[in-house]
């Protein structure tokens, strides 16, 4: 089975009125456009469900929330079309988490790439281990976070955003995430992570809803522009990925 049609997204509810949102793909919960398709969708369904107070947004396993963009579904791409298309997932997903009535909880338990980090930087609380690290590795790829990096400017300012889309090899610890504003607490552990987002999560479950959705378009202000703003990012994406250098880097990585 190709890597390009595995993965998937599930949603569950509980009787509070929290609902799970957890992706997976057997490649380090690497992203290809079926699963950013199904994420996006999942969210907007979530957020537009009157059952739901809170949303907790989480990856399986273990040591890697995400490891952003499927390298096989990169090296297909053959066209600026296809490449858009598959760019403008990660806008749709970051799009979908923005404009959600319902605030999101970020669960990130490992390491998060180029777009997990977008993903990270959409939810509206995020929890982290020490083990959640991150990397913006898109320059290296021979194109940039140009689909995310408006959500992860926003989140941890410009300054540290450039530094990472910079120095793309470099993994940033756990602790200059929280210290930028990625983070909002690191754990020793995933049990305790969890402790604290089911605890926060049950006390945003019994607010007012109200309140709750008012609160999001104010963290939200400024970014009415993004449908417009991410789409023309995912083309500067989808141009870059048909060079020659992207398509040698991908196949460097993928072979190693």
């Amino acid at each position: 089975m190709s890597a390009i049609t595995q993965g998937d997204v599930e949603l569950s509810i509980d009787n509070s009125g929290i609902a799970t949102i957890e992706f997976f793909h057997p490649m380090s919960n690497s992203l290809p456009g079926k699963v950013l398709a199904k994420l996006s969708k999942t969210i907007t369904e979530a957020g537009e469900n009157d059952s739901v107070k809170v949303i907790v947004l989480k990856s399986k396993g273990d040591r890697t929330f995400c490891a952003g963009a499927s390298f096989e579904e990169l090296s297909s791409i053959a066209d600026m079309a296809t490449g858009k298309t598959f760019f403008s997932g990660f806008a749709n997903v970051i799009n979908a988490a923005r404009k959600c009535p319902k605030l999101i909880i970020g669960r990130v338990q490992g390491k998060a790439v180029g777009g997990g980090v977008g993903m990270a930087s959409a939810v509206d609380y995020c929890f982290a281990t020490k083990y959640a690290s991150v990397k913006l590795s898109e320059l290296a790829l021979g194109i940039g976070p140009f689909v995310v990096g408006p959500a992860v400017q926003r989140k941890t300012g410009l300054s540290a955003m450039s530094t990472m889309a910079i120095n793309a090899t470099k993994w940033f610890s756990p602790e200059w995430a929280k210290e930028k504003g990625l983070y909002a607490e690191v754990f020793e552990s995933t049990q305790q992570m969890d402790e604290h987002i089911n605890t926060l999560a049950l006390k945003l479950a019994q607010s007012s809803v109200e309140a709750m959705t008012n609160l999001k378009k104010v963290l939200w202000e400024g970014t009415e522009d993004w449908d417009y703003l991410l789409d023309k990012r995912a083309k500067i994406s989808g141009e870059l990925i048909l060079s020659d250098f992207s398509k040698n880097a991908i196949n460097a990585i993928k072979n190693n």
